[in-house]
This record gives C-alpha cells, sequence and structure tokens, in this order.
C-alpha cells in the first residue's frame, strides 16, 4: 500500500508516535578521518592515541578500528597494552625472525583534533541542513528530529534497512539520503538509526555497525528491543547493569516487566524511567544544545580555479548564512571563509568588525574580500561562516558608529566613517567552525558511571569530553 500507514501503529500506544527521530553516530570517527586523508589506510587496523607520539609506547587509546579490535584493542586502553596485542606495523622486520608478523600489525597515528574536528563540521553542515531539529551530542553523534521533513507512510517495495521494518517507508529512504550525503560531502561513514523516540534511535543505530542503516517502526519498538542485553539500552552503563543482573533481569524483556517499585528503591528514579525506555516508551523532545557559536554554509566544487565559480559561489553562500542569521534574530561580529584546496588543504580567514551587525551585504562584501587571497588557486570546497554571534537585543554598528534600535548612533566605534574591519590572519581556530560539540549525556546514571562507561564506547571511541 503506497502512502499508507503502517499495520499497528496506532498513535495512543507508548511508541505509535508519529515521530520520526534519527541517531546518526560515526563509525570509528577517528580512524575515519585518517583514513579519509591516507586512503591506503583503508581495511588495516588503525589505533589513534591521545599523548601518543610516533615510535612511543606512551598514551592511550582513542580509536580503534573495527581491523583493530579484532585483536581485542579497545578505546581507553593504554597503547602499551595495544601494542602487546597489535604490534606496530613499523616493526615488523621482514629480515628478523623474532619481528612480529606483517599480516598481525597495525598502524598508529596520533589524534589530530584540528582535523578532526574540520570533517566533523563537513557532517553537521549536513546534518543541520537535513533536520529542523538537530541534538549535538559529541563531536561524532547527534540526534534529528525529521518529523516535518520525512513520515513513517510505506513507499514502495520491501525495506532494505536491518531492524524489524517490513516495509519500505518515507523515513527509511530519508534515512539513506542523509547517510549518502555524509559519505558524499563529509567523506566518512555513518550508522543511523531511526525510531518514534531517541532511546530507541540510539540502540538502533549501535545495532548494525559499522556503515548501518536500522529502521524501527511505530509499533515495533517493545519487540525489537525486548531480546537485547539491558547495556544495550540507552542509559545502562556498566553498574546498572551488574545491579540489574543481581535483580534476575538480564535482558530488556526482563526490564520492561520488573516491578518499579523495586527497580526505584534499587536504582533511585532511574530506574522506573530505564523500565519505560525498554517498553519503547520515551517522550523526550529532540532539544538543541545551546546556542550556536556560528552560522556557515559550505558547498563542494568539482576542483576549479574559475574566478568567477568561485566568486558565484561565495555570493550565494554569504546571502544563505546572512538569511539564516536573519531567521534567527541573531547579530555577528565576525565574517570568514573557507577554501579547501585539493585533497584536503584547509584554509580559513576571516574579519572583525567593530560591533555586532546584520548586514547581507556587507556579508558578502567581506567574503568576497577574503577570497581575492585565493583568486588564483584551484579550490574543492568553499564556505561562508558568520560567528560571534549575539542573540541578544544588542546595539547594532553601522558604518559610522553604532546605531541603536531607535536610530541614535554612538560614538563607541571610535572614529566614523569607516568599517574599521581588522583582519584575523587564518581566522582562528578550526573549532570556530564546527559550532561546538558539547559531550553532555542523556543517561541518567551518576557522575562516575556514566564516566566510566563513556570512556570505552560501543563505537570502540572515546569520548572526546575524556581528552580535552
Amino acid at each position: 500500500m503506497v502512502g499508507g500507514t503502517l499495520p499497528g501503529t496506532a498513535t495512543d500506544e507508548a511508541d505509535g508516535s508519529d515521530r520520526v527521530v534519527f541517531h546518526v553516530d560515526m563509525d570509528c570517527f577517528y580512524a575515519s578521518c585518517e583514513r579519509l586523508r591516507r586512503p591506503e589506510l583503508a581495511g588495516e587496523p588503525v589505533v589513534v592515541g591521545m599523548g601518543y607520539e610516533d615510535g612511543e609506547s606512551i598514551g592511550a587509546v582513542a580509536t580503534a578500528s573495527y581491523e583493530a579490535r579484532a585483536f581485542g584493542v579497545e578505546s581507553a586502553m593504554p597503547i602499551s597494552e595495544a601494542l602487546d596485542l597489535l604490534p606496530r606495523r613499523t616493526d615488523a622486520d621482514p629480515d628478523d625472525p623474532n619481528a612480529p608478523d606483517p599480516e598481525e600489525t597495525g598502524r598508529y597515528l596520533p589524534v589530530d583534533l584540528d582535523w578532526y574536528k574540520e570533517v566533523a563540521s563537513d557532517v553537521k553542515a549536513v546534518l543541520r541542513d537535513c533536520a529542523d531539529t538537530l541534538r549535538e551530542v559529541s563531536i561524532d553523534e547527534a540526534y534529528l528530529d525529521v518529523t516535518d521533513r520525512t513520515a513513517w507512510d510505506v513507499a514502495e517495495g520491501e525495506s532494505a534497512a536491518a531492524g524489524p521494518a517490513e516495509a519500505r517507508t518515507l523515513a527509511e529512504g530519508y534515512a539513506r539520503h542523509v547517510k549518502q550525503r555524509i559519505e558524499r560531502e563529509a567523506g566518512v561513514p555513518a550508522s543511523v538509526g531511526v525510531a518514534p523516540n531517541m532511546s530507541t534511535a540510539k540502540v538502533a543505530s549501535d545495532a548494525d555497525k559499522p556503515d548501518g542503516l536500522v529502521v524501527v517502526p511505530p509499533g515495533s519498538v517493545e519487540s525489537f528491543l525486548a531480546p537485547l542485553s539491558t547495556a544495550e539500552i540507552h542509559g545502562v552503563g556498566p553498574v546498572t547493569e551488574r545491579t540489574l543482573a543481581e535483580m534476575g533481569v538480564e535482558i530488556a524483556a526482563d526490564l520492561a516487566a520488573a516491578d518499579p517499585d523495586r527497580l526505584a528503591d534499587e536504582l533511585g528514579e532511574r530506574g522506573p524511567e530505564l523500565r519505560r525506555r525498554a517498553r519503547g516508551d520515551d517522550d523526550r523532545e529532540v532539544t538543541p544544545t545551546g546556542l550556536p557559536k556560528s552560522l556557515s554554509r559550505e558547498s563542494s566544487l568539482p576542483p576549479t580555479a574559475d574566478r568567477e565559480t568561485k566568486r558565484e559561489t561565495v555570493a550565494a553562500l554569504s546571502a544563505d548564512v546572512a538569511r539564516r542569521a536573519r531567521e534567527r534574530g541573531c547579530l555577528y561580529r565576525t565574517i570568514g571563509i573557507k577554501a579547501v584546496e585539493p585533497p584536503y588543504d584547509v584554509n580559513t580567514r576571516a574579519r572583525s568588525l567593530p560591533g555586532p551587525v546584520d548586514d547581507p551585504e556587507l556579508v558578502e562584501e567581506v567574503a568576497l574580500d577574503l577570497l581575492d587571497e585565493f583568486a588564483e588557486d584551484r579550490v574543492r570546497k568553499l564556505g561562508v561562516r558568520v560567528s560571534k554571534l549575539d542573540f541578544a537585543e544588542s546595539d547594532q554598528t553601522t558604518l559610522g558608529g553604532f546605531e541603536s534600535s531607535d536610530g541614535a548612533v554612538s560614538d563607541r566605534a571610535g572614529s566614523s566613517g569607516s568599517r574599521a574591519t581588522t583582519a584575523d590572519g587564518d581566522g582562528g581556530k578550526l573549532t570556530d567552525w564546527v559550532g561546538g560539540e558539547p559531550t553532555a549525556r542523556d543517561g541518567g546514571e551518576s557522575d562516575a558511571e556514566r564516566n566510566a562507561a563513556d570512556r570505552r564506547t560501543d563505537d570502540g571511541q572515546a569520548s572526546l569530553g575524556d581528552w580535552s
């Protein structure tokens, strides 16, 4: 039935919401970023170490690729311990009979957070374009509420996604579109879970890694969760898992059927909440995490040095960024551009203003001025950004100074008759392009338990918050 709804999806069921929530989780993100700029690492065991230097044995594993995990390497493991399980490739000397077998060695690389944040900014740009409501959980994880972009209506054909969905839905097609855009525009793989609520979408994104797509339609949430171990329910960390096991609660079906009063006695108010999640009942809304630090828009191009093509692209991006800033009611103090030369040579330039403005023509003018530095260069991507955002009602800079909302002009800007912009060199940190990566979790566990659980994730990557 084309355009219909899935059977058994009454909207008054616990999991029968018409909401469509995506959880996007990047697969072994740091390792994927390294493979993006080093294609020869494809298929190789890759270990990215925090506090690690080439040839050393100190530091801890930030990310282990799936190939490295096959040897027992896990996130947050000391590098020295990882080397015992998976020796360095450089130590594999074919002339040394005591050297390790090259087939049982891996590549060890130090963390390069600036590069990972640059790739993350490309991912987040796709996500912001694909969802009206986005909650960024970390550098490599986000929730999207796409209810206004798609639906659970049945489309043509059988579902090609993992999970309980039998019929293909519009939501599945849109999730595949998001995955493909991330792969195409950011160059790294992502796993996506699709469900009517946040906690189930989170579980779904973990269920078929790497590069997975799992769809859990309304009406099938509780049956999807039922056979899973309690550790797979969002919010259950190692300490809680042990407590539940001592109660005889081993799988989600046990948790869903458990006595809520006993759960409250053992786990406090989190106990009944975890029971609701195991039953597929999660009415939390996807809410943005704080105000953005910047607004940006980027466009990939076939590598080109054509001056007019680059200027037209920057002009269009400038108009879009200025429009988005106006829609959000924010002013901005810095205007910048990004120019990526093949293959991945990232350049940023920015100019600061004497005060906050809302001026689309100025955004275009400054962005094109900054672009002149790259007039003769081949580029494969261009971006425009406004930053140092001001969401409060405040005075606004004009050509002659600051103009308040009643039209009065103050002399706080200093000399008049000049825009008085100042060049910021290379535009500051690349983190400005990311727009912030909040690391707060929604698990509801104690701080000690959450920290212990987060240091070693299901995706083999330590949380950025552990290292920053």
